[in-house]
C-alpha cells in the first residue's frame, strides 16, 4: 500500500484525494500558473509554492516604474486565480532544498513529499559578478524594483524643483538605463516621456530641455535579438523622443550618481568595444541621479541546486539542460520549465528564449504530459509555436517581429497591446489596463505618480512567512515581535517565473 500524503499533513479536502498523485509546482509565474490551470479539476493533488502570494505580469513592470499603471494592475492574487479549484493548494514560502532521493521539497522548516515536481521558479537579475552595483542601480524584476525606480526618479525631480544650482539640477534630471534589450528600450522610452510631460505640466522651475535619458549597452544596436530594420526603427524613434544612445560601451564600475565606462585599452582585453577615453586619460563616465539596470538575467538558484543534487548539466546562465519532455536526466519525475530550463530540442537546435510565450506553452504541455502518463498514454512531442517578439518604445509606437512579419509604429503598438492583454491571466487586470492606457493616450496623464516606500526598498526583500511570537504570561512583559522569516532568503531578490 502506497504511503499516504496529505496537504500539510492534514486530512485532504475530499476523501477521494487520499490516493491521488501529488504534483508540487514551484513558482506561480507564467509556466506555473498555466500548469495549475491544466491540472485544475483533474484527479491529482496539486500544491503550488511561491515566495509571493500573487502572479506578476512582469512584461509591464516598466509601466509601474514610469507611473503609467499601479502595482495591482499587473499583479493578481494566486488564491483568487487558481486557489478555488478543490484539488489545488497554495502555500507561501521559498523552497530552499530538494531531496531527490526521498522526493521531498524543503521550505518553511518542513518537508513535503511529491510524486511529480514541476520547477517554474523563473529568473532574476545578474550584475555579472558585481553585486555591489545592485543598491546603486535597481534592476526591474519584481514590484519593489519598479517602485524604487519610480521613487528615485520622482524624488530627483522634486529636489531639482528646489535647487538653485543649474549643474545640480541637470544631474537630477538625468537617468542612465543599462541594457538595450526590450526591457531597457521600453523603460528608457517611457521614462523620457514621463519626464517631458511632468516637467512641462507639473514642475514650474524645470526646463524640459534639461531632461536626459541615456540608454547604454555593449551591443552595437538596440534590440539586438530583433531584425536589423526593426532595431533601426526603434533606435530612430528613441532618439527622436530624446533618448541618448550610448552603444558599444561597457560598464566598468557604478558609483553613487555615476556610471564609469571601460577605456578602450580595458575593452580590447575583454574583446569588447566601448566609450572613448577622455583627454585626461581617465575612464569616461556618465553622471545621473537615477541609474537603472536591465542588462543581465540569471536563472533561479534552484537550477544550480538541482545540478548539485542530480548531476544535471546547467548552461552558463544557470539553466537546467532538460530532456525533450522537460525532465532532468535520470529523474523523469522532475520537470523544469520557463526561465529555469535550457530547452534545445527544437527543429533547428536553437534554445527556447526566456519569454512569456514559451513559458506558457511549456507549463501547459508538461501538465498534460503528466496526466497522460497517469492514464497510460503517450503525449505528442512538444512543439513550440513561435509567436514572435515585440517591444513598445513610446505612446502609440512599438516594433513587432511576428515570425518574419515586421511591423512598427501604430500598427505595432496595436499588436503589442492585443498580445499583452491576451497574455494577462486576470480579466479584471485586462479591463483596468486597457482603460488606463486609453486614458493616458487621451489625456497624456499618468495615474500612478505617487512617491511611496522607503529608500532602497528593493534590497533584501523579505517575503513569505514570518514568525509571530505569542504573548507571554501577564506577569512578564511580552517579547517584541520579530520579522525574521522562517527561512532566510537569498540576498538577491527573485521574480516569479515568466
Amino acid at each position: 500500500m502506497a504511503p499516504e500524503r496529505f496537504f500539510l499533513e492534514l486530512d485532504p479536502p475530499l476523501e477521494a484525494m487520499r490516493d491521488w498523485p501529488h504534483v508540487v509546482i514551484v513558482g506561480g509565474g507564467f509556466a506555473g500558473l498555466k500548469a495549475c490551470n491544466a491540472l485544475a479539476g483533474q484527479p491529482v493533488r496539486v500544491t503550488l509554492i511561491d515566495k509571493r502570494n500573487f502572479n506578476l505580469f512582469q512584461p509591464l513592470l516598466y509601466q509601474v516604474a514610469s507611473g503609467l499603471v499601479s502595482e495591482a494592475d499587473v499583479a493578481s492574487p494566486l488564491r483568487q486565480m487558481v486557489g478555488e479549484a478543490a484539488n489545488i493548494q497554495i502555500l507561501l514560502g521559498e523552497v530552499v532544498d530538494i531531496d531527490t532521493g526521498a522526493r521531498e521539497v524543503v521550505f518553511n522548516d518542513h518537508r513535503y513529499g511529491y510524486d511529480h515536481l514541476i520547477l517554474a521558479s523563473g529568473s532574476g537579475s545578474t550584475y555579472f559578478g558585481h553585486e555591489e552595483w545592485r543598491p546603486l542601480a535597481p534592476p526591474m524584476k519584481i514590484l519593489e524594483h519598479a517602485d524604487e525606480i519610480r521613487r528615485r526618479l520622482l524624488m530627483a525631480l522634486e529636489e531639482a524643483e528646489q535647487t538653485r544650482d543649474p549643474q545640480r539640477r541637470r544631474f537630477l534630471q538625468s537617468v542612465v538605463v543599462v541594457g538595450a534589450g526590450p526591457a531597457g528600450c521600453e523603460l528608457a522610452g517611457s521614462l523620457i516621456e514621463l519626464m517631458h510631460r511632468a516637467v512641462a505640466r507639473d514642475f514650474k522651475q524645470l526646463d524640459r530641455a534639461q531632461c536626459r535619458v541615456i540608454l547604454l549597452d555593449a551591443v552595437d544596436r538596440v534590440l539586438p535579438a530583433m531584425a536589423a530594420n526593426l532595431s533601426g526603427d526603434a533606435a530612430a524613434y528613441l532618439e527622436r523622443a530624446g533618448v541618448e544612445l550610448r552603444l558599444n560601451a561597457m560598464v566598468a564600475a557604478i558609483e553613487p550618481g555615476r556610471v564609469i565606462l571601460k577605456r578602450p585599452a580595458d575593452e580590447s582585453a575583454d574583446g569588447a568595444d566601448g566609450g572613448q577615453q577622455d583627454s585626461s586619460g581617465e575612464s569616461p563616465s556618465l553622471e545621473a541621479a537615477t541609474i537603472c539596470w536591465t542588462a543581465g538575467v540569471r536563472a533561479s538558484r534552484l537550477g544550480r541546486l538541482l545540478a548539485e543534487r542530480t548531476g544535471a548539466p546547467v548552461d552558463r546562465g544557470g539553466r537546467l539542460e532538460v530532456e525533450a519532455d522537460f525532465s532532468l536526466p535520470g529523474h523523469p519525475e522532475i520537470r523544469a520549465v520557463g526561465d529555469l530550463c535550457h530547452y534545445a530540442h527544437t527543429g533547428d537546435g536553437r534554445v527556447l528564449p526566456g519569454m512569456a510565450g514559451p513559458a506558457v506553452q511549456m507549463g501547459g504541455w508538461v501538465a498534460r504530459d503528466i496526466l497522460a502518463g497517469l492514464e497510460g498514454r503517450r503525449s505528442e512531442p512538444f512543439r513550440w509555436f513561435d509567436l514572435g517578439s515585440m517591444a513598445v518604445i513610446g505612446p502609440w509606437y512599438a516594433v513587432a517581429d511576428l515570425r518574419g512579419l515586421h511591423v512598427s509604429g501604430l500598427a505595432g503598438w496595436v499588436l503589442w497591446a492585443l498580445a499583452h492583454l491576451a497574455f494577462i491571466p486576470d480579466t479584471e487586470n485586462r479591463i483596468a489596463l486597457f482603460s488606463k492606457w486609453m486614458w493616458q493616450i487621451a489625456t497624456r496623464q499618468r495615474t500612478a505618480l505617487l512617491i511611496t516606500g522607503r529608500p532602497d526598498q528593493h534590497i533584501g526583500v523579505d517575503v513569505g512567512l514570518e514568525r509571530a511570537v505569542p504573548p507571554g504570561p501577564l506577569s512578564q512583559p511580552p517579547e517584541p515581535p520579530t520579522s525574521e522569516p522562517v527561512n532566510r532568503l537569498i540576498s538577491t531578490p527573485r521574480i516569479t517565473a515568466m
